[in-house]
């Protein structure tokens, strides 16, 4: 099981309340080296504020990285380097320069992935409140903002969810009339008129009313209709991988995410949907044995026992790769999702998140599916 190991905390459910975690500690500041001449000033006043303990950078995208050798930019060493005396990064910086650069990495997998259709991706879990829906907004706006559009995010539960609420804007069709008028959509405008576009360029299609249970022809009808203009369809799941539309969902989807908190209902349900996959025949044992894991936190108190035993839980079933998420007070105010409103530290989560689901995607045989159309 690989493991990302540069977050370690929370997305939520919409039933999420949590408190924002306080702020950085103090701490002690490094002085300034002197040196055998004046260093020439060029301002009138110069910021002599070093390196935050070593050196603690947090604004990683004024960094660059090549192929030189890294020089200091930032604290006194950048100070000096100002000056003319060239000196390395400090431990801070250079963990900086090196997240920066894992960060591009991860959005060149999304930005250059090519498929040879439309691909699928489910996020489910049995277990309720362990964030599905706001994984799937955050997942599918990631993927838009990076690939510049072209991904839809549809709801596929049973039953109406929460998706339109948790996503931005006021639309007047959603999913269930997209069900019934599947037949008469014919371009991406008239199937635009069925979506919530979002300011990170994605089409959320949720419930906008009352509407009658959908079953599993009515997700492969509303994905056939998708999958003609979007390159990506994520998937927002109910809690019954038993229902008709839970085998819907399944049979248009190449990549499966789960998402859970660090408690043992959530894993435990997490570990009964892949036995319940894997029991299901080729397919589905496949989607359970390349399963992505996010693991995500609601600001509780953890205890580091539990979330140990639990990861060792999760090793144990062969999940492929699992990836943790940090709280973000964003996503625990339980209303709409914006993506530029989340901390940088979640969405970078996010972004390597979406980069190892479309790895997992383009390692796997994408052959043309023969749906039905009704």
């Amino acid at each position: 099981m690989s493991t990302t190991t540069a977050f370690q905390g929370a997305a939520r459910a919409s039933a999420y309340v949590e408190e924002a975690t306080t702020g950085r500690p103090h701490r002690g500041i490094e002085p300034a080296p002197t040196v055998d001449e004046p260093v020439p000033v060029e301002e009138p006043t110069v910021e002599t504020e070093p390196e935050a303990p070593e050196g603690e950078v947090t604004d990683i995208t004024s960094l660059t990285a090549t192929n030189a050798p890294a020089v200091a930019r930032a604290g006194w060493r950048g100070l000096l380097g100002r000056a003319g005396i060239k000196l390395a990064p400090g431990a801070a910086e250079q963990a900086a320069l090196e997240r920066a650069e894992r960060l591009r990495d991860s959005e060149r997998v999304i930005r250059q992935a090519t498929f040879s259709r439309a691909v699928g991706i489910l996020v489910g879990n049995r277990k309720g409140g362990v964030g599905k829906t706001p994984t799937s907004l955050i997942l599918g706006g990631v993927l838009a903002s990076i690939r510049g559009g072209s991904v839809a995010v549809l709801e596929v539960s049973d039953d109406p969810g929460t998706l339109t609420y948790r996503a931005e804007g006021s639309p007047q069709r959603g999913v269930g009339e997209l069900a019934v008028d599947h037949r008469a959509i014919a371009s991406a405008g008239q199937l635009a008129s069925y979506t919530a576009p979002q300011t990170s360029f994605a089409s959320v299609i949720g419930t906008t009313g009352l509407r009658p249970r959908l079953d599993a022809n009515d997700v492969l009808h509303a994905s056939e209709v998708i999958d003609r203009y979007h390159q990506v369809r994520v998937m927002d799941s109910g809690n019954q991988p038993s229902s008709s539309a839970f085998d819907g969902a399944l049979a248009v989807t190449d990549a499966l995410v789960i998402p859970v908190l660090n408690s043992a209902e959530a894993v435990l349900e997490a570990i009964a949907l892949l036995d319940h996959l894997r029991a299901g025949g080729d397919a589905r044992r496949r989607l359970a044995d390349t399963a992505t894991v996010v693991r995500l936190t609601d600001g509780r108190v953890e205890n580091p026992q539990v979330a140990s035993r639990l990861g060792k839980l999760l090793d144990q079933h062969h999940v492929a790769q699992v990836f943790d998420v940090p709280f973000d007070p964003h996503i625990a105010e339980r209303g709409p999702i914006t993506l530029n409103q989340l901390a940088p530290a979640t969405r970078d989560a996010f972004t390597h998140l979406a980069a190892g689901v479309v790895q997992t995607l383009q390692a796997q045989p994408i052959t043309i599916r023969n749906q039905e159309k009704n």
